[in-house]
């Protein structure tokens, strides 16, 4: 039979044209894709060689330095993707390119074993990468010869994206595969020689063998006179899978403002490789200074994702929690689900596996950095603390571990630096005292000047000083620390524990009983706009203060929730007395009932604004005082 005679037309085995439409237009987000998936369909082939001749040399035929080539012709508006690997025979071509969604690859992989299956670099799997050409070009010519079988066995075939394609023999000389694309003319951008080179490099610059494409010709060259000369266009060593004893802290550099596109140097990173059930390389990188959208947290974000070498997403942002958004750098696995377009992950364990662990890495990271170099830490806290702030709500089971990381101000330092940690007010902890004390406010000066602070200055306890919007709601999930509750100081009623003794506590209940009157009387003028009134021993020098019931959310939090539009629930707060201060014993022995009750709000107001809230009618207040003055002045 002639070769001519062997020219037929097939249907594809599938609904093609249907399939064929809905992978064009709705399955590749970016059209560009396609030079990737055509160079990683190549570089599957080489490899599929490089198996095969381990056993077998001659598949070779000579011609061992494998490679794929890239040629552009702006006249004709062509590409061919070309390869000298293992190359298809009649029956496969039907098959792999016959059949819509028959992976070469994934049937392939199927057939190794042991150790060659751990090593094969191939990433196909679903058999559609190659019709992503589809989306550029309106005829796609295909031109291979199996390796080892005669050159008269070349194949060639053609289709148009129809329902139909035409398959005949050819002579082909030379081993492996070209895919040549016919680009339609709104898609004549891709054939131009630099637009290729950009592609390769971003999508294709570790793949483990070498794209090659011709050298530009210098202006004013006889062109005729030279032979074209090809150039190396991918690094094809992916920096990650070399030895970190290979790879210098400027290589490292460098290569953090190439995937981060940050100008200044990181303040660190980690560089593993994991093998087992999963085996999978990552380099992380802690930046110096938090990006302009830290804190939206519906950014991008994420890790840089290659499976074998090969771009797949920028944007990875299933690797890491919410809390670590501002790490940079690169993930590269052997065996990741992805949709059939490469282009989403899709719910997997060892997604799960893979985020625990580079979680885990990335905390380690921290840790370190704090342990031994503190400095550094500070500045790393100050960039980035808030968001590591968000940890203990976003990720349990680090809980502890993020934690360790948190830094405060206290009333020890007595400066706005958040410099201690939780470990450090351990460390300082009276005898007997068996809670972590904490105040929350809307600035520092706001907390550091806190009435509820009177009692543990007194006692020389310390308490830990938040000011940051997310303060009272990283402590509402954190609320113990190495066995210690998490006190607000601010909340329900004061407990100092073995730290009050039994007769102050008596003291105490006798003092309150005999001001009953009092507190009846005060609870009158203020009515509906209190929970409670009582008396208070939390003060020393403060007439009074309000308090947040024990279960309520706290002023800071509801001011937060208020400035982002939400509702929040009606919440009255309980107003406590010092019955050692002289205005609150005026106050019990003043007879004028009108008097009495401009005192009582006026009192009650101040205590509002010690704690950074604002009034409900502030000209009344204003009102009150100033006749409060006029009659002192008489």
């Amino acid at each position: 039979m002639t070769v001519e005679a062997q020219k037929e037309t097939r249907g594809f085995q599938t609904e093609a044209k249907q399939l064929l439409h809905l992978m064009i237009h709705s399955l590749y987000s970016n059209r560009e894709i396609f030079l990737r998936e055509l160079v990683s369909n190549a570089s599957d082939a080489a490899d599929k060689l490089r198996f095969a001749a381990v056993k077998d040399d001659s598949l070779y035929e000579g011609d061992s330095e494998l490679k794929v080539r890239v040629e552009v012709d702006k006249d004709a508006n062509t590409i061919t993707i070309s390869d000298n690997g293992i190359g298809m025979t009649r029956d496969e071509v039907i098959e792999n390119l016959g059949t819509i969604a028959k992976s070469g690859t994934a049937a392939f992989v199927q057939s190794l074993t042991g150790d060659e299956k751990k090593d094969a670099q191939l990433i196909g799997q679903f058999g559609v990468g190659f019709y992503s050409s589809f989306i550029v070009a309106d005829k796609v010519v295909v031109r291979t010869r199996k390796a080892g079988v005669p050159a008269d066995q070349g194949v060639r075939w053609e289709c148009d994206g129809e329902a139909e394609f035409v398959i005949e023999n050819i002579e082909k000389p030379a081993r492996g595969t070209s895919i040549e694309l016919h680009l339609k003319s709104s898609a004549s951008e891709f054939a131009d020689d630099w637009r290729l080179r950009s592609i390769i490099k971003k999508y294709s610059d570790h793949i483990a063998i070498p794209v090659v494409m011709q050298m530009p010709q210098a202006v004013g060259e006889d062109e005729a006179a030279q032979e074209p000369q090809e150039e190396v266009v991918n690094t094809a060593t992916a920096m990650w899978t070399r030895s970190r004893s290979d790879v210098s802290d400027e290589e490292y550099k460098e290569f953090y403002k190439h995937v981060s596109h940050d100008f200044a140097d990181p303040l660190t990173w980690s560089h593993n490789r994991v093998e087992g059930n999963l085996d999978y390389t990552s380099l992380l990188y802690i930046p110096a200074k938090a990006p302009f959208d830290l804190y939206n947290r519906d950014g991008a974000r994420g890790l840089k994702l290659y499976v074998q070498r090969t771009f797949i997403m920028d944007d990875a942002e299933q690797f890491l929690p919410l809390y670590l958004r501002f790490v940079k750098g690169v993930v590269d696995s052997n065996d990741l689900s992805l949709n059939v377009s490469r282009e989403i992950l899709q719910k997997d364990p060892n997604i799960d596996s893979m985020r625990s662990a580079l979680t885990k890495r990335v905390l380690d990271m921290i840790s370190k950095l704090a342990k031994n170099e503190p400095e550094r830490y500070a500045e790393f806290w100050k960039e980035f603390g808030q968001v590591i702030k968000e940890g203990p709500a976003e990720d349990f089971a680090n809980r502890e571990k993020i934690a360790k990381l948190l830094r405060f101000a206290t009333t020890h330092t007595n400066t706005a630096a958040q410099d201690q940690s939780l470990d450090d007010y351990l460390s300082r902890m009276k005898e007997g005292q068996e809670k972590i004390y904490y105040i929350a406010a809307e600035n520092h000066n706001t907390a550091k000047n806190s009435p509820h602070l009177e009692v543990f200055r007194k006692k020389g306890i310390e308490v830990l000083l938040l000011s940051d919007r997310v303060d009272e709601w990283l402590m509402s999930h954190l609320m113990d620390y190495d066995g210690k509750a998490l006190q607000d100081i601010g909340k329900g009623e004061l407990d100092l524990g073995e730290m009050d003794s039994e007769e102050d506590k008596q003291a105490q209940e006798k003092v309150a009983e005999s001001l009953k009157p009092l507190i009846e009387r005060v609870q009158k003028v203020l009515g509906e706009k209190v929970a409670e009134v009582r008396i208070t021993h939390r003060l020393t020098e403060s007439p009074a203060c309000v308090v947040v019931p024990e279960h309520e959310m706290g002023a800071q939090m509801r001011r937060l929730l208020e400035s982002a539009g939400q509702t929040v629930p009606d919440s009255k707060p309980i107003f406590e007395v010092n019955p050692e201060h002289p205005l609150v014993k005026k106050l019990d022995h003043e007879q004028d009932e009108d008097r009495f009750g401009d005192l009582v709000e006026v009192l009650f107001d101040q205590a509002n604004l010690a704690e950074g809230a604002h009034l409900a009618d502030p000209a009344a207040y204003v009102q009150r005082l100033n006749k409060l003055l006029l009659e002192l002045s008489h």
